[in-house]
């Protein structure tokens, strides 16, 4: 409920009381005998018995006591902020209007509180266009109903919560929660500000010696046309169903049925969005251990895989490890061909890994078309590879499954595959041979797994894009990914400083308040040349 104020008692002729703009003095007032009642509360012998039943109603009154000592300063601020008949801002002049009252959403709940208007000089009425308050720009507060700091916990609860969950949340906590429209909107609103942010954040202090960037995808759950046209389009009738026992079959009645997917169809109809994890580790007093690592930071998008390398160049750089520093650089993927190719463009001067644990999947997958499933051959044979492996005897590794290969014969039930699994896993290998030197990298302590960006796919990505029943929008959701990454690289209160700078400097620019919320995402960034 908002602060309760003052009336003007109705008069002789029937006219309904209005509001009257409280001073700062009667409200200076009201906070001293509101704090006087909860003293008073606390120590009155009626009180309740039990810690637990006096904090639940004391909360409330906390909340009251909030919100009068908020009333308190935006009324101070305005009766400070001296406002002339008339103004002239950038050639026009504008005329001084009575206080306008507004409601304001805040984190103790709906304050009231009263500003002047200007108005440009000659407008009447409803007519009436760009006019301006000023304590609204001065201060920085949104046209949104919702204060800057209640959208951002809502923003950042959504981060790791559906929509809904968030709302839901909040209202245990909050008088007044943002709905789930709201939350979304707000999401969409500060997206339009990540990828900015990302450019200009500035690099991590107290950096390593030797920088390690992790490269991987995922796919998230993407809407089908079919499912977005019943979405946008015109909704059959909805009857309501008394019993949640037929609300399904109801459901079912009002949509068309789902078409049979055919042989090799997906449901999920994935969307890839691509991970980085960059950290830097740093040299031992001995030099003989890299320590770390220090200054993790993550970075998603649903963009195509050349924007995220853009990415990971552009944070090098601002980390000091650029390609003529001489510092050591290493990037780590899933032997991805296209991760190669941007490997050598973006990092030429950087140590190219193959995550060990994939080429040891490939050899358990040749494992298993050689012998029989839980054989002890079959783990010997494993381990013997592994050993080979982890030594850089790779070419011993190919010549032995060549040999296989050729012992395996061309006709038969079950050779074609074994073969063809076979060849791929030796295409596999023999394509790779350079980045899997892997006694050189445990000689110079460095990494030889993707153990980060694979935690960072199931964490960052998976908990919250890939739950049942979840159907995206790879430009909606992608506002959503980059948030979730600033909050944990944990920049989030440095990012919404930067919004709000943004936003205050936008309203002191054009004289208006500005809305954060925003009902249509900003398109998905476009590297420099297609990947």
């Amino acid at each position: 409920m908002p602060v309760t104020l003052k009336l003007v008692p109705q008069n002789e002729n029937g006219v309904a009381p209005r509001e009257v703009q409280p001073s700062s003095e009667e409200l200076r007032r009201a906070v001293h005998a509101h704090v006087a009642k909860v003293v008073d509360y606390a120590t009155d012998a009626n009180a309740p018995t039990t810690f637990k039943a006096f904090e639940q109603e004391v909360i409330p009154l906390v909340f009251t006591f909030g919100r009068l000592v908020m009333a308190l300063y935006l009324c101070t601020r305005h009766e400070r902020m001296a406002v002339a008949e008339e103004t002239e801002i950038g050639g026009r002049v504008f005329e001084r209007q009575s206080a306008v009252a507004r409601n304001l959403h805040s984190y103790f709940g709906v304050l009231r509180y009263w500003r002047t208007y200007l108005r440009p000089k000659g407008q009447q009425g409803k007519a009436d266009r760009g006019g301006f308050y000023p304590l609204d720009v001065a201060l920085g507060l949104l046209s949104d109903r919702f204060s800057l700091h209640v959208l951002s916990l809502a923003a950042r609860l959504a981060t790791k919560l559906s929509f809904a969950q968030a709302h839901v949340t909040l209202c245990w906590f909050l008088t007044e929660a943002p709905s789930t429209e709201v939350i979304e909107n707000t999401v969409l609103g500060l997206g339009r500000y990540t990828q900015e942010w990302f450019e200009s954040a500035p690099a991590p202090k107290n950096d390593g010696d030797v920088l390690v960037i992790q490269i991987d995808g995922k796919a998230a759950p993407t809407a089908t046309d079919s499912e977005l046209l019943r979405r946008r389009g015109k909704r059959p009738p909805n009857p309501h169903p008394e019993s949640a026992r037929h609300r399904g079959r109801s459901k079912r009645k009002r949509h068309d049925k789902k078409p049979q997917r055919k042989k090799g169809d997906k449901s999920k109809n994935g969307k890839v969005a691509t991970l980085v994890v960059m950290y830097t580790l740093r040299r031992s007093a001995d030099g003989k251990q890299l320590l770390g690592p220090i200054n993790r930071r993550v970075y998603g998008s649903f963009s195509n895989k050349r924007h995220a390398f853009e990415y990971a160049r552009r944070e090098a750089d601002k980390r000091g490890f650029t390609q003529a520093s001489g510092k050591q650089v290493q990037v780590l993927t899933d032997g991805d061909n296209d991760y190669a190719k941007l490997v050598h463009e973006f990092f030429a001067e950087a140590i190219h890994t193959i995550d060990v644990m994939h080429v040891v999947e490939y050899l358990w997958k040749a494992a298993r078309k050689l012998f029989r499933e839980g054989s002890e051959q079959l783990k010997d044979w494993v381990e013997e590879q592994k050993e080979r492996l982890y030594d850089s005897r790779v070419q011993e590794i190919i010549a032995d499954l060549k040999q296989r290969r050729d012992l395996v014969p061309a006709t038969g039930p079950g050779n074609k595959k074994k073969r063809r699994r076979l060849e791929s896993t030796i295409n596999y290998l023999q394509k790779r041979v350079k980045q899997m030197d892997y006694r050189k990298l445990r000689k110079m302590d460095l990494e030889l797994g993707t153990g980060s960006v694979e935690g960072a796919v199931k964490y960052v990505f998976g908990k919250r894009f890939d739950d049942g029943g979840m159907r995206w929008i790879p430009e909606r959701a992608e506002p959503l990914l980059h948030l979730r990454c600033i909050d944990i690289n944990g920049d989030w209160e440095a990012f919404i400083d930067f919004v709000h700078e943004k936003l205050q400097s936008n309203a002191l620019a054009t004289g208006r308040r500005v809305r954060l919320q925003q009902l249509s995402p900003p398109s998905l960034a476009q590297p420099k040349k297609a990947a």
